[in-house]
């Protein structure tokens, strides 16, 4: 990741893109379906006009928040 994204604290929909590694697709249809049953929630946004924004350090407690702290299970060898 270029260190430009690392000094910003508002990054636009495309840096945020490549700042967590989802698509702007995710982003957008994320953002416009809320909360639904077995879907991943968008990232803490902002809305100036018509302009969507994302703050770094929400972004990096979104990203914490989906950390896995324990391992696939597996049967047989085989991750399941």
């Amino acid at each position: 990741m270029p260190s430009v994204l690392q000094d910003k604290r508002v990054f636009t929909e495309q840096e945020t893109s490549n700042y967590i590694g989802m698509s702007r697709s995710f982003l957008r249809q994320s953002r416009m379906e809320g909360l639904r049953k077995n879907r991943t929630q968008a990232p803490p946004f902002i809305k100036i006009g018509r302009a969507v924004r994302y703050l770094k350090e929400d972004l990096d407690l979104w990203l914490d928040s989906h950390r896995k702290m324990h391992q696939l299970s597996h049967e047989g060898g085989a991750y399941v």
